[in-house]
C-alpha cells in the first residue's frame, strides 16, 4: 500500500510539473522574462514557505538553528538548479512541451537518480540508497534497468523531435503556433537537464532539515510512520536560490527588451495575466511539494527521482499532442514520437515493480 501511494503522489507532482506552462501559454501582451518570473515568485518565494507552515510547525526555528554549512550546500544547490530552472523554460519555449521537456529530464532522471546513490557509497547515511544498493539487489537492478529504459524512451523522443524539424523545413513555429528553434532549444535543453539535477543534490544537502521534521513529528505521532511533508522544510532553503538566479536574469532581460511596462500596461489584461501566472508557479511548486510525499513512502531517493521525471516526460508529451505541437508532421514523425512515450510508460511501470521488491 506505501508503494502505491508513493506512485500516486508522484503521478500528481508529475501532472502538476508537467502541465505548468499551460497557463503561461494563455498570457498576452508580456515578454517570457515578465510573465515567468511573476509565475516564480509563487512558485519559489510564496508557496514554500506557506506550504512549510501549513504542515511543519515551527519550521523556520529549523531553518535558523541548522548550521552554516547545511544551509550554504543547500543553498548553492538552489543556485545551480535555479539555471536549470530557468532554462527548462527556454527549453519549453524553443522546443515545444513535448519535445524540451522529454530532453530536459531524461538527463535529469539520469543524473539526479545515479550521482546521490554514488555520494551515499562514499559517505554512507542511514535510510540512503548507495549505489552499490542499486547494483547488488535485485529491485535495485529493476530500478536501474527502468532508468535506462526511459533513457531509451527520451532518446526515441529526440529522434522524433529531429524528424519533426525535418518534416517543418526550418519554420520557426510549430503545429501550436509556438516558436521552434532546434539548435538553440536542444543547446538550453542540454544545460537544463544536468543543472536541473541538483534539486535532487539540494534535497540530499539539506537532509537533515527533514530529519529534524521528520524526528519532532514522530514524537509527536508514534506508531504513524514517517512524515509525508518533511522536505518541505528543505525545499523553502532550495528554492530562495532558484529564484535568486531566475529573478536576477528576467531583471536584466527587463532592462534589455525594456520590458518593465509589462507589469503596468492596462492596455493588456493584466488581472487574467496575474492569475494565470500565479497558477503556473503554484502548479511548478506542487511538483516538489508532492515529490516529498512521494519519497517518504517510497523511501528510495534514486527510484522516487526517476519514477517523478518520467511522470513529468509523460504529462508533457500528452500535452504536447493536445496542443497539436506535432500537426503537419508526417505519420512516421507521429508514430515515433508516441512510440517513445510507451517506452516512458514502460519505464515507469518497471520503477514501480522493482520498489514493491525492496
Amino acid at each position: 500500500m506505501q508503494v502505491i501511494l508513493g506512485i500516486i503522489f508522484h503521478f500528481i507532482g508529475g501532472f502538476a510539473s508537467g502541465s505548468f506552462y499551460m497557463p503561461y501559454k494563455k498570457v498576452k501582451g508580456w515578454s517570457w522574462e515578465s510573465f515567468w518570473i511573476v509565475g516564480g515568485l509563487f512558485s519559489w518565494l510564496i508557496a514554500p514557505p506557506i506550504a512549510a507552515w501549513l504542515t511543519i510547525p515551527g519550521f523556520a526555528d529549523i531553518i535558523k538553528h541548522a548550521s552554516s554549512t547545511v544551509l550554504s550546500a543547500t543553498f548553492t544547490m538552489g543556485l545551480l538548479w535555479g539555471i536549470g530552472g530557468l532554462t527548462y523554460g527556454l527549453g519549453v519555449r524553443y522546443l515545444g512541451v513535448a519535445l524540451g521537456s522529454s530532453i530536459i529530464l531524461g538527463l535529469c532522471s539520469v543524473f539526479g537518480a545515479i550521482i546521490p546513490s554514488i555520494y551515499y557509497y562514499f559517505t554512507p547515511t542511514a535510510g540512503k540508497d548507495t549505489i552499490a544498493d542499486l547494483v547488488g539487489t535485485s529491485w535495485g537492478q529493476l530500478v536501474l534497468l527502468g532508468l535506462a529504459v526511459c533513457v531509451v524512451g527520451i532518446i526515441i523522443c529526440g529522434k522524433a523531435g529531429a524528424m519533426k524539424d525535418k518534416d517543418m523545413h526550418g519554420a520557426k513555429t510549430d503545429g501550436s503556433g509556438s516558436e521552434y528553434k532546434i539548435g538553440l532549444g536542444l543547446l538550453v535543453a542540454i544545460v537544463s537537464g544536468v543543472l536541473s539535477a541538483c534539486f535532487s543534490f539540494g534535497i540530499e544537502a539539506g537532509n537533515s532539515l527533514g530529519i529534524v521534521a521528520n524526528d519532532f513529528w514522530k514524537a509527536a505521532n508514534p506508531g504513524q510512520g514517517e512524515f509525508l511533508f518533511r522536505n518541505n522544510v528543505i525545499f523553502v532553503v532550495i528554492l530562495w536560490g532558484g529564484l535568486t538566479t531566475n529573478f536576477i536574469w528576467c531583471v536584466i532581460l527587463n532592462f534589455r527588451n525594456k520590458s518593465f511596462g509589462d507589469y503596468s500596461n492596462k492596455k493588456i489584461p493584466l488581472v487574467k495575466n496575474y492569475l494565470l501566472c500565479a497558477l503556473g508557479g503554484i502548479m511548478w511548486f506542487l511538483q516538489f511539494f508532492f515529490y516529498g510525499m512521494g519519497e517518504s513512502k517510497l523511501g528510495n531517493g534514486p527510484s522516487s527521482w526517476i519514477l517523478h521525471m518520467s511522470f513529468i516526460i509523460l504529462v508533457a508529451n500528452m500535452w504536447g499532442l493536445v496542443l497539436k505541437e506535432w500537426k503537419n508532421v508526417s505519420k512516421k514523425t507521429t508514430h515515433t514520437i508516441i512510440f517513445g512515450i510507451a517506452i516512458i510508460i514502460l519505464s515507469i511501470l518497471i520503477v514501480g515493480y522493482g520498489n514493491s521488491l525492496k
